[in-house]
């Protein structure tokens, strides 16, 4: 069997087993094991679920490669995949069963080459990268290796060209609206829950905000009430804040706030009996952070897709690199290979690529000691 067709099937593999965020243990078991087998050494897990290994290298610097195990599927998803063509799919097939499977080809691929690596080269399959996973697991991770490493490099699954060399800042809200609720019909005219939420949400749909930087706001979920007949005492949401400047975020978080604290004066001015109470608790943040794009690394990933004649695409996202690289450290994000869907029971990846992808890391990881 090919190397390629190895990682493939290896993909697979992961995709089948349930990792929801916060419940991957079952995934990272699976890797440890596969490290085991492949003989690296420093095998083991830490307390946040990242699951580590170590291939041996020289004395210079370590080189940290993370790829991350969660998915946003409940346990209950079906994850039957199948392939078409030059298409697998398959529910977290390339976000991110493949990255993970990658890093094992990347294994087999040094040793095919007999390569010696002038540093060690750790690999980490991290937890918590998705949803209200707050990026835990990756924070681990930096808290571990802190400014050592030669860099971090977060290996996606799809997203092939493009590479990652700023992170978006993030701030995500849980708000509940409280009220005394009652009898839809007994007691009409007192306040609801739901209503009030409601109001809440449309004010925020119609806040302002800047196209520069990009600055977006999103009602992700929303729920409450106990019955059709009975005036909600109680509904939620849960709101996502992002934007590329860090001074933008706050202002948008700042705006948010200054509503919440308005409903709550109005509803304080009358009788609890009759009012409204809003309670909001920050549920996750990321912080924002960026490489020059003069960096020695990302010139060096941007020249290895050119060899490939893929002309790289430097982006912004919310990942993993968030935090290594609010910390000032270097970090980026490369992709193995493209596909669609992602975050849906329709994604798939496309097989083609693979080899390209794949050989991109290679040649990043030989090279990233000389730069």
């Amino acid at each position: 069997m090919t190397t390629l067709n190895r990682i493939l099937d290896l993909a697979v593999q992961i995709q089948q087993i349930p990792a929801p965020t916060f419940d991957e243990a079952a995934r990272a078991q699976f890797v440890l094991e596969k490290f085991r087998a492949e003989g690296l050494t420093d095998v083991g897990k830490d307390s946040a679920g990242n699951v580590f290994a170590r291939l041996s290298g020289g004395t210079r610097s370590p080189l940290v490669i993370s790829a991350h195990l969660d998915t946003v599927f409940p346990t209950a998803t079906s994850l039957a995949a199948r392939r078409e063509g030059n298409r697998i799919y398959g529910p977290g097939i390339g976000d991110n069963s493949l990255g993970v499977a990658g890093m094992f080809g990347l294994v087999w691929m040094l040793r095919e080459q007999g390569a010696s690596l002038p540093g060690d080269l750790w690999l980490v399959a991290n937890t918590c990268e998705e949803g209200l996973g707050d990026l835990k697991g990756m924070k681990a991770i930096c808290e571990r290796f802190g400014p050592t490493p030669l860099c971090y490099l977060v290996v996606e699954g799809m997203a092939l060209g493009h590479i990652y060399y700023r992170g978006t800042g993030v701030r995500r809200y849980r708000v509940t609206v409280h009220t005394q609720g009652g009898h839809s019909w007994t007691d009409f005219g007192r306040p609801s829950a739901i209503h009030e939420l409601s109001k809440l949400a449309a004010q925020i749909a119609a806040l302002k905000i800047p196209s520069t930087p990009r600055t977006t706001f999103n009602i992700g979920r929303i729920g409450g009430g106990t019955s059709i007949n009975t005036i909600a005492p109680e509904a939620w949401l849960e709101l996502d804040l992002r934007s590329e400047g860090a001074t933008q975020l706050s202002d948008l978080a700042r705006r948010v706030e200054s509503l919440l604290e308005t409903v709550n004066q109005r509803g304080l001015t009358r009788n609890f009996e009759r009012g409204v109470r809003v309670e909001s608790e920050v549920i996750g943040q990321r912080p924002a952070g960026e490489i020059p794009m003069s960096h020695p690394i990302i010139k060096l990933a941007q020249s290895i897709l050119r060899e490939f004649g893929i002309e790289p695409s430097l982006t912004i996202g919310s990942t993993d690199a968030n935090i290594p690289l609010s910390l000032g450290y270097p970090a980026l994000v490369l992709g193995i290979t493209r596909g669609k869907g992602a975050h849906t029971i329709g994604e798939y990846i496309e097989t083609g690529p693979v080899a390209e992808g794949m050989e991109q890391l290679l040649q990043f990881v030989s090279k990233a000691w000389d730069v």
